[in-house]
Protein backbone atom coordinates (compact mmCIF):
# COMPACT_ATOMS: atom_id res chain seq x y z
CA UNK A 1 0.00 0.00 0.00
CA UNK A 2 1.37 3.42 -1.01
CA UNK A 3 1.56 5.92 1.88
CA UNK A 4 1.04 8.78 -0.61
CA UNK A 5 -2.44 7.56 -1.51
CA UNK A 6 -5.58 9.18 -0.11
CA UNK A 7 -7.75 8.14 2.82
CA UNK A 8 -11.38 7.46 1.89
CA UNK A 9 -14.14 8.66 4.22
CA UNK A 10 -17.86 8.11 3.72
CA UNK A 11 -21.17 8.94 5.34
CA UNK A 12 -24.81 9.03 4.29
CA UNK A 13 -24.41 12.82 3.93
CA UNK A 14 -22.13 15.60 5.10
CA UNK A 15 -22.33 14.68 8.81
CA UNK A 16 -19.03 12.80 8.59
CA UNK A 17 -17.31 16.16 8.15
CA UNK A 18 -17.25 16.25 11.97
CA UNK A 19 -15.10 13.11 11.86
CA UNK A 20 -12.84 14.50 9.14
CA UNK A 21 -12.21 17.65 11.18
CA UNK A 22 -10.91 15.54 14.07
CA UNK A 23 -8.76 13.46 11.71
CA UNK A 24 -7.20 16.60 10.20
CA UNK A 25 -5.96 17.63 13.66
CA UNK A 26 -3.85 14.46 13.89
CA UNK A 27 -3.10 13.74 10.23
CA UNK A 28 -2.73 17.11 8.48
CA UNK A 29 -0.46 15.90 5.66
CA UNK A 30 -2.82 13.35 4.14
CA UNK A 31 -5.02 13.56 1.06
CA UNK A 32 -8.68 12.72 1.60
CA UNK A 33 -11.60 11.65 -0.57
CA UNK A 34 -14.94 12.29 1.15
CA UNK A 35 -18.02 10.52 -0.22
CA UNK A 36 -21.40 11.96 0.77
CA UNK A 37 -24.05 9.39 -0.14
CA UNK A 38 -27.02 11.75 -0.06
CA UNK A 39 -28.87 9.86 -2.78
CA UNK A 40 -29.31 6.96 -0.31
CA UNK A 41 -29.78 9.09 2.80
CA UNK A 42 -30.98 8.14 5.38
CA UNK A 43 -29.36 4.76 6.01
CA UNK A 44 -31.34 4.28 9.22
CA UNK A 45 -34.51 3.14 7.47
CA UNK A 46 -32.79 0.54 5.29
CA UNK A 47 -32.27 -3.18 5.91
CA UNK A 48 -28.87 -4.57 6.86
CA UNK A 49 -28.55 -6.14 3.41
CA UNK A 50 -29.33 -2.86 1.64
CA UNK A 51 -26.74 -1.04 3.73
CA UNK A 52 -24.09 -3.66 2.94
CA UNK A 53 -24.75 -3.31 -0.80
CA UNK A 54 -24.62 0.50 -0.61
CA UNK A 55 -21.39 0.46 1.40
CA UNK A 56 -19.79 -2.09 -0.92
CA UNK A 57 -20.45 0.19 -3.89
CA UNK A 58 -18.75 3.11 -2.13
CA UNK A 59 -15.80 0.95 -1.03
CA UNK A 60 -15.28 -0.22 -4.62
CA UNK A 61 -15.13 3.44 -5.70
CA UNK A 62 -12.44 4.07 -3.08
CA UNK A 63 -10.51 0.99 -4.20
CA UNK A 64 -10.52 2.31 -7.77
CA UNK A 65 -8.89 5.44 -6.35
CA UNK A 66 -6.35 3.20 -4.56
CA UNK A 67 -7.23 4.57 -1.11
CA UNK A 68 -4.87 3.26 1.58
CA UNK A 69 -7.49 3.22 4.34
CA UNK A 70 -11.26 3.66 4.57
CA UNK A 71 -13.11 5.47 7.36
CA UNK A 72 -16.78 4.60 7.93
CA UNK A 73 -17.99 7.93 9.32
CA UNK A 74 -21.60 6.82 9.74
CA UNK A 75 -22.75 5.05 12.91
CA UNK A 76 -25.49 3.09 11.12
CA UNK A 77 -23.12 1.87 8.40
CA UNK A 78 -20.51 1.02 11.03
CA UNK A 79 -23.01 -0.95 13.08
CA UNK A 80 -24.46 -2.87 10.15
CA UNK A 81 -21.67 -3.23 7.58
CA UNK A 82 -18.21 -2.76 9.14
CA UNK A 83 -17.67 -6.43 9.99
CA UNK A 84 -18.85 -7.54 6.54
CA UNK A 85 -16.56 -5.03 4.79
CA UNK A 86 -13.54 -6.08 6.85
CA UNK A 87 -14.16 -9.74 6.01
CA UNK A 88 -14.71 -8.99 2.31
CA UNK A 89 -11.81 -6.57 1.76
CA UNK A 90 -9.05 -7.95 3.95
CA UNK A 91 -6.28 -6.04 2.16
CA UNK A 92 -7.41 -2.59 3.30
CA UNK A 93 -7.85 -1.23 6.85
CA UNK A 94 -11.34 -0.07 7.85
CA UNK A 95 -11.77 2.33 10.76
CA UNK A 96 -15.37 2.63 11.92
CA UNK A 97 -17.11 5.22 14.09
CA UNK A 98 -19.25 4.06 16.99
CA UNK A 99 -21.25 5.93 19.66
CA UNK A 100 -19.02 7.01 22.56
CA UNK A 101 -21.10 5.21 25.19
CA UNK A 102 -18.12 3.48 26.81
CA UNK A 103 -16.77 6.96 27.66
CA UNK A 104 -19.78 7.49 29.93
CA UNK A 105 -18.89 4.27 31.73
CA UNK A 106 -15.27 5.41 32.08
CA UNK A 107 -15.76 9.06 33.03
CA UNK A 108 -19.33 9.74 34.14
CA UNK A 109 -20.79 6.42 35.28
CA UNK A 110 -23.10 7.79 37.99
CA UNK A 111 -24.69 10.54 35.89
CA UNK A 112 -27.96 10.31 33.95
CA UNK A 113 -27.26 10.00 30.24
CA UNK A 114 -29.16 10.53 26.99
CA UNK A 115 -28.02 8.64 23.90
CA UNK A 116 -29.14 10.39 20.71
CA UNK A 117 -28.79 8.20 17.62
CA UNK A 118 -30.63 7.00 14.55
CA UNK A 119 -33.20 4.24 14.91
CA UNK A 120 -30.93 1.96 12.88
CA UNK A 121 -28.00 2.47 15.24
CA UNK A 122 -30.03 1.97 18.42
CA UNK A 123 -31.60 -1.23 17.09
CA UNK A 124 -28.32 -2.65 15.78
CA UNK A 125 -26.71 -5.70 17.33
CA UNK A 126 -23.36 -3.91 17.57
CA UNK A 127 -24.74 -0.98 19.57
CA UNK A 128 -26.79 -3.23 21.84
CA UNK A 129 -23.70 -5.23 22.71
CA UNK A 130 -21.89 -1.98 23.57
CA UNK A 131 -24.85 -0.66 25.54
CA UNK A 132 -25.43 -3.79 27.62
CA UNK A 133 -21.71 -4.14 28.33
CA UNK A 134 -21.39 -0.58 29.70
CA UNK A 135 -24.93 0.21 30.84
CA UNK A 136 -24.86 2.63 33.80
CA UNK A 137 -28.59 1.96 34.44
CA UNK A 138 -29.24 5.70 34.16
CA UNK A 139 -29.40 5.87 30.38
CA UNK A 140 -32.20 6.85 28.02
CA UNK A 141 -31.95 5.68 24.41
CA UNK A 142 -33.56 8.20 22.07
CA UNK A 143 -34.01 7.24 18.40
CA UNK A 144 -33.96 10.59 16.62
CA UNK A 145 -35.90 9.67 13.50
CA UNK A 146 -35.45 12.27 10.77
CA UNK A 147 -33.03 14.52 12.69
CA UNK A 148 -30.03 13.85 10.42
CA UNK A 149 -32.20 14.78 7.43
CA UNK A 150 -33.13 18.12 9.01
CA UNK A 151 -29.47 18.85 9.78
CA UNK A 152 -28.57 17.92 6.21
CA UNK A 153 -31.28 20.25 4.95
CA UNK A 154 -30.00 23.12 7.12
CA UNK A 155 -33.47 24.41 8.04
CA UNK A 156 -32.98 26.11 11.42
CA UNK A 157 -36.69 26.67 12.08
CA UNK A 158 -37.51 23.03 11.48
CA UNK A 159 -34.53 22.01 13.62
CA UNK A 160 -35.63 24.15 16.56
CA UNK A 161 -39.16 22.70 16.46
CA UNK A 162 -37.81 19.14 16.27
CA UNK A 163 -35.42 19.55 19.20
CA UNK A 164 -38.00 21.23 21.43
CA UNK A 165 -40.53 18.51 20.65
CA UNK A 166 -38.15 15.60 21.30
CA UNK A 167 -35.79 16.93 23.99
CA UNK A 168 -37.89 19.18 26.26
CA UNK A 169 -38.88 16.22 28.44
CA UNK A 170 -35.22 15.66 29.36
CA UNK A 171 -34.30 19.24 30.24
CA UNK A 172 -32.59 19.30 33.64
CA UNK A 173 -32.85 15.49 33.90
CA UNK A 174 -29.68 14.41 32.04
CA UNK A 175 -26.05 15.38 32.54
CA UNK A 176 -24.48 13.59 29.59
CA UNK A 177 -25.46 13.41 25.93
CA UNK A 178 -23.90 10.79 23.67
CA UNK A 179 -23.96 12.05 20.10
CA UNK A 180 -24.52 8.75 18.30
CA UNK A 181 -24.69 10.16 14.78
CA UNK A 182 -21.92 12.11 13.07
CA UNK A 183 -24.41 14.81 12.04
CA UNK A 184 -25.25 15.68 15.65
CA UNK A 185 -22.03 17.50 16.65
CA UNK A 186 -23.04 20.12 14.07
CA UNK A 187 -25.95 21.11 16.34
CA UNK A 188 -24.41 20.90 19.82
CA UNK A 189 -25.30 24.51 20.57
CA UNK A 190 -28.92 23.99 19.56
CA UNK A 191 -29.16 20.81 21.66
CA UNK A 192 -27.75 22.65 24.66
CA UNK A 193 -30.26 25.47 24.25
CA UNK A 194 -33.05 22.95 24.87
CA UNK A 195 -31.42 20.63 27.42
CA UNK A 196 -29.41 23.18 29.38
CA UNK A 197 -25.81 22.60 30.47
CA UNK A 198 -24.80 19.06 29.49
CA UNK A 199 -21.57 17.23 28.75
CA UNK A 200 -21.29 15.87 25.20
CA UNK A 201 -19.62 12.58 24.29
CA UNK A 202 -18.58 12.19 20.66
CA UNK A 203 -16.69 9.25 19.15
CA UNK A 204 -14.91 11.24 16.41
CA UNK A 205 -11.71 12.17 18.34
CA UNK A 206 -11.22 8.51 19.30
CA UNK A 207 -11.74 7.33 15.74
CA UNK A 208 -9.12 9.86 14.60
CA UNK A 209 -6.64 8.53 17.14
CA UNK A 210 -7.35 4.94 16.12
CA UNK A 211 -6.86 5.81 12.43
CA UNK A 212 -3.50 7.40 13.26
CA UNK A 213 -2.43 4.28 15.17
CA UNK A 214 -3.48 1.95 12.33
CA UNK A 215 -1.59 4.01 9.74
CA UNK A 216 1.50 4.10 11.95
CA UNK A 217 1.39 0.32 12.51
CA UNK A 218 1.24 -0.22 8.74
CA UNK A 219 3.84 2.45 7.91
CA UNK A 220 1.25 4.43 5.95
CA UNK A 221 1.49 7.88 7.55
CA UNK A 222 2.38 10.56 5.02
CA UNK A 223 4.91 12.71 6.87
CA UNK A 224 6.44 14.72 4.03
CA UNK A 225 3.38 15.77 2.04
CA UNK A 226 2.74 19.42 2.96
CA UNK A 227 -0.25 20.36 0.81
CA UNK A 228 -3.29 18.26 1.57
CA UNK A 229 -6.10 17.80 -0.93
CA UNK A 230 -9.69 17.14 0.13
CA UNK A 231 -11.87 15.83 -2.66
CA UNK A 232 -15.63 15.93 -2.08
CA UNK A 233 -18.03 13.62 -3.93
CA UNK A 234 -21.80 13.69 -3.44
CA UNK A 235 -23.79 10.82 -4.92
CA UNK A 236 -26.63 13.18 -5.93
CA UNK A 237 -24.22 15.87 -7.23
CA UNK A 238 -25.63 18.43 -4.81
CA UNK A 239 -23.49 21.58 -5.09
CA UNK A 240 -25.07 23.09 -1.96
CA UNK A 241 -23.83 20.16 0.10
CA UNK A 242 -20.35 20.62 -1.33
CA UNK A 243 -20.41 24.31 -0.44
CA UNK A 244 -21.59 23.63 3.12
CA UNK A 245 -19.06 20.83 3.57
CA UNK A 246 -16.12 23.12 2.84
CA UNK A 247 -17.60 25.91 4.95
CA UNK A 248 -17.70 23.55 7.95
CA UNK A 249 -14.12 22.37 7.28
CA UNK A 250 -12.94 25.98 7.54
CA UNK A 251 -14.82 26.75 10.77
Amino acid sequence: MNKNKAIGIFDSGIGGVTVLKEILKLLPNEDYIYYSDSINNPYGDKSDEEIKIICEHIVNEFIKQECKAIVIACNTASAKAAQYLRETYKHIPFIAIEPAYKMVYDYAYYEPTLVMATKGTIESEKFNLLYHTYDNHKTILLPCVGLADIIEEGNQDKLKIYLEEHLNAYRGKVKNVVLGCTHYPLIQNEIQEVLGQVHFFNGAPYLAKHLQEVLEENNLVNIEHTKKEIQFIDSSNDEQKKKRFFEIIKE
